[in-house]
């Protein structure tokens, strides 16, 4: 039997997940027999879909049996999924529910379905931990990712939902990379307003945008005002093995929240999907958690 062959594209590799996630991919790729090609976008939408498309036209002997996308665009490239679809070639969404999945997934030959954490509930886990840290009320810097990334807009949605009214929110953007987090930060520095607005707690929606935002206060001239802003705790979303969960040890981030990498679970059942002519569920969503438990935060508070 002919070997199968997947492309996992990916947003960037200057982001802790999505090096986890090619990770993931390639241990389950040796796993399950089949090759892996990663790629990466550079956080650019039309990179991504050139990209794809390119190998989607190749000749039919060099193109991939299965595409594992995670999306840099909110629509999760609805004319790519839908070329890939007619070439056979399997396609599997990461972090999103685009709209035009459930219909791929009907008509498709090929295995078509996404694997996505739940980003409402992170969002929640998030809004418990600021309540954890912050029992009497404050004022969060929350660093959100991209405008148009879906995942950003739900953990917003989910830590409004889960936050106290007493909690306040100023809200910065980032990219899901440490240098947008010192970037934002940065810049909101320069501001006046900064200067007058009591910041308690500094929450990322990433490990990366959180540690990024740390070393824009490392880089504060003021020798006490730096003291005070690194001494705040700071929290992020990610929480792999060796960024995330090391920063917490080390203290550097109060808190985080581990995702499992998505790819190396798409990967798996899109290999065995192929293998044996199945057709997988439409969509799979896995769990998350806060590290350290929301009850051991607010037992270090109290």
């Amino acid at each position: 039997m002919k070997k199968l062959r997947f492309i996992v594209s990916l947003h960037t590799q200057d982001n802790d997940f999505q090096v986890a996630q090619a990770v993931a991919a390639k241990e389950a790729a040796q796993k399950f027999g089949v090759e892996v090609e990663i790629t990466y976008a550079d956080n650019n939408a039309v990179d991504q879909s050139t990209q794809l498309l390119k190998a989607i036209q190749n000749r039919p002997e060099l193109r991939p049996d299965g595409i594992v996308l995670e999306p840099v665009s909110g629509t999760a490239l609805p004319q790519v999924a839908r070329a890939a679809s007619a070439a056979g070639i399997g396609w599997v969404v990461l972090n999103r529910n685009p709209e035009y999945l459930p219909e791929l997934h009907k008509t498709s030959k090929a295995p078509t379905f996404s694997v996505s954490s739940d980003h409402v509930e992170i969002g929640r886990i998030q809004g418990k931990q600021f309540a954890a840290l912050l029992p009497r009320g404050g004022t969060v810097l929350y660093i959100e990712g991209p405008s148009q990334s879906s995942s950003a807009q739900k953990r917003t949605t989910g830590m409004t939902q889960s936050k106290p009214a007493n909690i306040q929110i100023v809200t910065l953007k980032g990219k899901w990379t440490e240098e947008s987090g010192d970037q934002a930060v940065a810049s909101w520095l320069k501001l006046a307003t900064s200067q007058n607005k009591a910041i308690d707690l500094i929450g990322a929606q990433d490990d990366a945008m959180a540690m990024g935002a740390r070393r824009a206060f490392e880089k504060v001239a003021n020798e006490e005002d730096r003291a005070h802003w690194l001494g705040l705790p700071f929290t992020g979303v990610d929480g792999q093995v060796k960024t995330g969960q090391m920063w917490v040890r080390q203290g550097a981030l109060a808190a985080t929240i581990y995702l499992p990498p998505l790819a190396g679970t798409a990967v798996e059942i899109l290999a065995k999907a192929m293998r044996d002519g199945t057709r997988p569920p439409e969509r799979t969503t896995t769990a998350s958690h806060s590290i350290p438990e929301t009850s051991a935060l607010a037992s270090r508070k109290s």
